[in-house]
């Protein structure tokens, strides 16, 4: 396959020279850079000097097409972009890029990856192009949407190095935008929004019941012993679903689960804990999967601290992070009818009771009616 160079706002993409190599080496140096892609780490010069010369061998054989995305003025390389494959008897491929430390925040991913799939669907006549990035690569993920990625899913098991889990997608000739074009998930957007929120670590939060301070942070290793006790409890086991006979194992399984929930963007799970950072128990904030802007809420708290007013408190600190941080306009809360503690705390919480809903809820198999509440982002005003 001859080599080609796309010229497009302000870009030019063209083939790797061994004059590239220092900046291939400096850019793959990057922390981001070395955790999101597959570089070799530590990333060593003769690293860089055999990516550029395989890049030269995949367009002898036509089977990829990477591109120096460098600028058009001054011809500094500001990233990578191309095709890590071609198949030609499926006529697809899949779509690659990282941006040089130097270059972020310029849009110059989302104008290469628009350029490159044209190029890929208008002269290599693909029919579909594949995207994926490790869950939790949020700026991967906005460059996607971008571009015009319709993310299709989640694959399981896709990364044993990483976080286990891949998002993937597809771009399909219709789906590019013009040049100049927004495009979806643009600067003000929710889905932009959340990215920068669930593309960080999960913040520490705070909030007051009485004379105490009280901390809403990240759930961590030293809380899975005060975890399993509270999972033990018998009013715990009895208004919740925590499995039965709650071992270390399960609640190493939980940190597992919501470190993964929170890199996925489905839920925001804290821990409560008193001014000594003592676990006392646990809240999670969970996203709609059908709503963007509702949420529902649970929690439970750990026997030694009941009645002492940490829930109501610890409620109305994420409710409110909810709606300011995340956008929300609903967050729902439901539990057993006949749990008297967790429905007196949503109310002090502020949460309006809006009724019984019958056989809402599945309890270890039985379905059981349901308290509904909700608390809305104007009711904080």
């Amino acid at each position: 396959m001859e080599p080609v160079e796309i010229v497009e706002e302000g870009l030019v993409l063209r083939p790797w020279r061994s004059a590239d190599i220092d900046a291939v080496f400096r850019a793959c140096q990057d922390t981001d850079i070395q955790r999101w892609t597959g570089v070799p780490y530590p990333y060593r010069y003769e690293d860089a000097e055999g990516f550029v010369a395989s890049r030269d061998r995949q367009w002898q054989l036509g089977t990829g097409a990477s591109f120096a995305v460098c600028d058009a003025d001054t011809s500094e390389v500001l990233g990578l972009c191309g095709l890590n494959f071609i198949d030609r008897n499926h006529e697809l491929s899949e779509i690659g890029y990282w941006t040089a430390p130097w270059a972020r925040g310029r849009g110059v991913a989302v104008r290469a990856v628009r350029a490159v799939a044209r190029w890929a669907f208008d002269e290599l006549k693909l029919r579909r192009l594949l995207w994926s990035a490790e869950v939790g690569n949020y700026a991967s993920r906005l460059v996607a949407l971008r571009s015009g990625v319709r993310i299709e899913g989640k694959l399981r098991a896709a990364d044993p190095a990483g976080s286990g889990y891949e998002w993937f997608g597809s771009l399909l000739p219709g789906d590019v935008p013009a040049p100049g074009e927004v495009g979806p998930a643009g600067p003000d957007t929710l889905e932009a929004r959340r990215a920068a929120v669930f593309g960080r670590p999960q913040p520490t939060l705070f909030a007051t019941a009485g004379a105490q301070e009280l901390s809403l942070r990240p759930l961590a290793e030293r809380d899975l012993d005060a975890l399993v006790a509270v999972c033990r409890d018998p009013d715990t086991l009895r208004w919740t679903t925590v499995p039965e006979n709650y071992t270390r194992a399960d609640a190493e399984d939980f940190l597992r689960f919501v470190r993964n929930s929170w890199a996925a963007g489905t839920s925001a799970p804290f821990v409560l804990a008193d001014a000594t950072d003592r676990y006392a128990g646990s809240i999670d904030l969970r996203l709609s999967p059908a709503d963007p802007l509702l949420a529902d809420i649970g929690f439970m708290t750990a026997p030694h601290v009941r009645g002492r007013g940490y829930q109501p408190a610890a409620l109305a600190a994420l409710c409110a992070w909810g709606f300011t941080t995340l956008g929300l306009a609903r967050i729902e809360w439901r539990a057993n009818v006949g749990n008297v503690a967790s429905r007196r705390a949503a109310e002090k919480a502020g949460f309006t009771m809006e009724g019984t809903a019958r056989g809402l809820l599945n309890h270890r198999g039985t379905r059981v009616d349901a308290w509904v509440g909700s608390l809305l982002a104007e009711d904080l005003r």
